[in-house]
C-alpha cells in the first residue's frame, strides 16, 4: 500500500512539472488545464470550477532567493516576465523529486473561498489535463507571511503580476495519497 501511494504521488509530481515545462516553453506562462484544479468540498459539491496552484519545492529557500531577486531586478513587466520565462524553462521542473506534495495558492485578502476552504479544513481537487484524471482529498492550512511557502508562492506571483494587492493570503493544499485516485482516459478527438 505504502508503494502504491508514493508511485501516485511520485507519478502526479512528475506529471505537475512536464505540465509546467510545456506552459513556460509554448504557452509563455499561461497555466494550463492540469494546473487548475476544480475544487470540491468533501462531500463533493463544487466550491470553485477551477484555482490555480503551484508545486514548491521541499526545500524552498532558493527559489524565493531567486524570484526576489528577480522582481526587484526590474521595474519593467515585460522584462521581469521574459526572465521568469527563462528561468523556470531551464531546468527548474527538471528534477520532480525535489519538490513537495504540498501545493499553494494565492487568494485575495477577502476571498470567499479561502475562508469556506479553511472553514472546512478539507476539500477534493480535481485535476484533468488530456488523458490524465486525478482526484485528491486535501487538508487545507493557511501559511503565515514569514513561511517558505508563503514566501515562494508570493515571489512567484510577482514574477507574473507585478501589482499584487496587500493582504493577499497562500492557502497549502496537502493530498491525503491514500484516499487519491488516477485513471487515464480515452482521448477523443473531433474533426473539424
Amino acid at each position: 500500500m505504502e508503494s502504491s501511494k508514493a508511485a501516485l504521488r511520485e507519478r502526479f509530481i512528475g506529471w505537475q512539472c512536464r505540465l509546467r515545462k510545456m506552459a513556460v516553453r509554448e504557452a509563455g506562462g499561461k497555466p494550463s488545464a492540469g494546473m487548475r484544479p476544480r475544487v470540491l468540498s468533501p462531500a463533493g459539491a463544487e466550491l470553485a470550477a477551477a484555482i490555480t496552484v503551484l508545486i514548491v519545492p521541499a526545500d524552498p529557500d532558493d527559489s524565493i532567493k531567486l524570484f526576489r531577486y528577480q522582481v526587484l531586478r526590474t521595474e519593467d513587466p515585460a522584462e521581469r516576465h521574459d526572465r521568469a520565462l527563462e528561468l523556470l524553462a531551464s531546468d527548474y521542473f527538471r528534477r520532480p523529486r525535489e519538490f513537495s506534495d504540498v501545493m499553494t495558492a494565492l487568494f485575495a485578502g477577502r476571498s470567499w473561498l479561502a475562508d469556506e476552504l479553511l472553514s472546512r479544513g478539507q476539500c477534493q481537487l480535481v485535476f484533468g489535463q488530456d488523458d490524465h484524471r486525478y482526484r485528491m482529498a486535501c487538508g487545507v492550512v493557511e501559511f503565515p507571511d514569514q513561511d517558505p511557502y508563503f514566501q515562494a508562492t508570493y515571489w512567484h506571483n510577482r514574477l507574473y503580476n507585478p501589482c499584487l494587492p496587500a493582504g493577499v493570503r497562500v492557502l497549502g493544499f496537502k493530498p491525503d495519497w491514500s484516499r487519491a485516485s488516477f485513471k487515464k482516459t480515452m482521448r477523443t478527438t473531433i474533426d473539424a
